[in-house]
């Protein structure tokens, strides 16, 4: 039994949020018109987050899918003023991830060398699951930027004018508010673009920050409660409405090599992510990438994320933003 929000714009332009069991229809909420309102709600009230989102979805019935095909789907967590919204993630923390990155960083002219990727993967098979209580080893971590470059689903992936490439990380990210004395509230979890420039990265693994200072998608729906540990789905890239690149698409912890209270701690250990009233989206990480494949993306394609139980699938479009001069001045 699976339960989800959907943040949306209904047909009059207003703000509203919508509350759905497995594939029953949606219905909106009459006590709040965004995810971070009712959340914020429910942490002032002590209350659970979804019998607070049950006992106020008595409104209309909602179509999503016609909803997402008009465009009127958001993230399924935004806040207020975009500047406190983080968005970050782990990476190498899913079985067979340390693959695909390792083909990028191999030292080419000595292959029984082992990369810093391998290490890191390495460590976290060792050290990533620790005991109820206990601290396990920290993963790798970057910074894509704030709610400004979230993407809504449906909407475009805009790579930058610099970009070398711009590809598809498919992944499971956790969603969160920071309560009023620093506790950190999981509201819950969305399919996610985490979305990458891969090619600036295997030019130097010290690219690795510039290359994640892209745009991000989640969403459409935000699944409530706990994230099962065996996620199934499948990840593909369409083009002029054909399938041209499709993988299985494998998460939850059964598949990684770090729990997610282990990277939810050495994300949130850090006193200024623990801002109170900030929101915060959370990429878990992904063993699946049409670049360890060789693929080769380009703009007009589109992207599509799928997995149960999350419902609706993620779906976005590539496009190239146009170049424009980059002026600093004196004052």
């Amino acid at each position: 039994m699976a339960w989800r929000l959907t943040q949306y714009v209904d047909r009059e332009g207003k703000r509203a949020v919508a509350l759905r069991q497995d594939d029953a229809p949606a219905r909106r909420l009459l006590g709040a018109t965004t995810t971070y309102e009712l959340a914020q709600k429910a942490i002032a009230e002590g209350v659970d987050l979804l019998a607070l989102a049950r006992a106020q979805a008595a409104g209309e019935e909602v179509d999503l899918a016609e909803a997402l095909a008009g465009g009127r789907v958001l993230a399924p967590l935004d806040h207020p003023d975009d500047a406190h919204l983080l968005v970050a993630g782990t990476g190498l923390t899913h079985l067979g991830s340390a693959e695909g990155r390792d083909k990028m960083h191999k030292d080419l002219s000595d292959p029984a060398k082992q990369t810093d990727s391998m290490r890191m993967f390495r460590m976290g098979l060792d050290g990533g699951k620790p005991a109820p209580g206990e601290v396990g080893v920290q993963p790798e971590w970057f910074y894509k930027g704030d709610g400004s470059i979230v993407a809504k689903p449906n909407g475009d992936l805009v790579s930058p004018f610099f970009a070398l490439d711009g590809g598809e990380e498919p992944e499971i990210a956790g969603l969160y508010i920071v309560g009023p004395n620093g506790t950190v509230f999981r509201v819950g979890y969305a399919l996610g673009n985490e979305f990458s420039d891969h090619v600036t990265e295997r030019q130097n693994y010290l690219y690795l920050a510039h290359s994640k200072l892209r745009v991000c998608a989640i969403g459409p729906e935000l699944l409530l409660g706990e994230l099962p540990a065996d996620i199934r789905g499948a990840t593909r890239i369409l083009r002029d409405g054909k399938i041209v690149w499709e993988k299985p698409f494998l998460s939850g912890e059964a598949n990684m090599s770090h729990t997610l209270a282990n990277l939810e701690y050495h994300h949130f250990k850090y006193d200024g992510f623990r801002r109170p009233g900030d929101a915060h989206v959370h990429y878990f990480g992904t063993a699946t990438l049409s670049f360890s494949d060789g693929f080769q993306t380009q703009p007009g394609d589109v992207f599509e994320v799928e997995a149960a139980p999350f419902g609706l699938p993620l779906r976005n479009r590539l496009a190239q933003a146009e170049t424009k001069p980059v002026v600093v001045k004196g004052l």
